[in-house]
């Protein structure tokens, strides 16, 4: 039986005359994702794509997994493909169930989409006829029209397509849809997650690690590596511009408030991050905070940090989500297990006893004074390590 992977759109379908642009970009982004696996055709009709390989050896559950992880996709299936002919199609629907119940499954039910309107039975005809068939060639099974083992899907189109499996994709856009943008990348729960949900808008992402060795470990650098290469899954490849951060956060450790010090430290990631941005044709600065969530984060603090950045927008997608929520998603992508390996950022190796939670800018701007920020943050990113991911 001839074997296909079926993936569907959902808010793509929504665009107006540019539509051909997202439908063009995610078909490019589809074929990055599996063209390891083998030669493929991928075409598109009606908000479904068609992965039709052209070599036996072709990993179709491979190509399931990848493609699931495709920002621009709601759904993918691993799908029979026949003529579409009845007598085919319910043939195949037969075969296909016959694999469910040998597998133990007890009830089912069938679903018909028809896409091709012409053909002469409609859709509930279509399903009641495959059920009568599948009864037929196994008695032992019975419908179960709210909760079955499984569910026979036939879609008719200028082919026929008969599968029993959905496995749910992101959706979201198609990365490189929506320009670019750098990501400041810490080892915690909630960067990993800004990113993957900007990413889901289909920005294109690079990402700043700042890395205070000798402060913060060799494993500390690893597990960042490791974050960054979860999220290109769903990202695609992505730059990792590591910064060397020591000189800069001891120059503020020994001139600056201490109270004061996590708003500093935080201005300053803001601007060398802004600086290698626009190195690396980025738009925009991805962070994730949520208001309230520590010091840094109250709303006085982001007003301060803000500040430092010159000209380009921050995207907090985490804004007003509580942990719990990151955490979801952290768990859902994969990263939440890394996240919480036992391997400290700079941000918290040098977090201050009693940092001020509402701090006033001018103040802030004061301090930042007593020291060579300018040159300290230039050093630092003359000295970048940079990891393609």
């Amino acid at each position: 039986m001839e074997k296909i992977v079926l993936g569907r759109i959902g808010e793509i379908a929504l665009k107006g005359l540019n539509r051909s642009t997202f439908e063009h970009r995610l078909a490019t982004n589809m074929r990055k994702a599996i063209s390891d696996l083998g030669p493929a055709q991928i075409h598109w009709s009606q908000s479904r794509y068609f992965v039709e390989p052209e070599s036996d050896d072709f990993d179709i559950e491979k190509a399931v997994e990848r493609l699931s992880g495709v920002f621009g996709l709601v759904s993918v299936s691993p799908a029979y493909v026949t003529d579409t002919d009845a007598e085919k199609f319910f043939d195949l629907a037969v075969r296909v169930a016959r694999e469910r119940v040998e597998a133990g499954a007890k009830t089912f039910k069938v679903e018909t989409k028809r896409g091709m309107k012409s053909f002469p039975m409609n859709s509930p005809q279509i399903s009641d006829e495959a059920g009568g068939r599948i009864l037929d060639a196994f008695p032992q099974l019975k419908v179960d029209v709210k909760h079955p083992d499984f569910t026979v899907y036939i879609e008719v189109r200028e082919r026929s397509y008969v599968y029993t499996e959905i496995v749910d994709a992101p959706g979201g856009m198609p990365i490189g849809s929506n320009g670019k943008a750098c990501l400041l990348l810490s080892g915690g729960i909630d960067s990993p997650v800004a990113g993957y949900m900007i990413g889901k808008r289909g920005v294109a992402i690079c990402a700043t690690h700042f890395y205070s060795y000798p402060y913060t470990s060799e494993r500390a650098k690893e597990k960042v590596i490791e974050l960054a290469k979860i999220v290109s899954r769903f990202t695609g490849p992505m730059k990792l511009i590591v910064v060397p951060f020591t000189d800069v956060q001891l120059a503020i450790m020994q001139n600056c408030r201490e109270d004061l010090s996590t708003i500093l430290l935080r201005r300053s990631m803001m601007r060398i991050s802004e600086r290698i941005a626009r190195k690396n044709g980025c738009s925009a600065l991805i962070t994730g905070e949520s208001v309230g969530q520590v010091a840094s984060q109250t709303v006085q603090a982001i007003y301060c940090t803000d500040n430092a950045v010159a000209n380009m927008p921050i995207y907090r997608p985490l804004i007003g989500m509580d942990k719990m929520e990151t955490v979801d998603i952290a768990r859902k992508i994969g990263t939440f297990d890394t996240s919480i390996e036992p391997y400290e950022d700079c941000c918290t190796v040098f977090t201050p006893k009693h940092p001020k939670t509402r701090p006033n800018l001018n103040e802030v701007l004061e301090e930042e004074k007593r020291y060579d920020y300018e040159t300290l943050e230039e050093a630092a990113i003359d000295s970048v390590e940079i990891i393609n991911i």
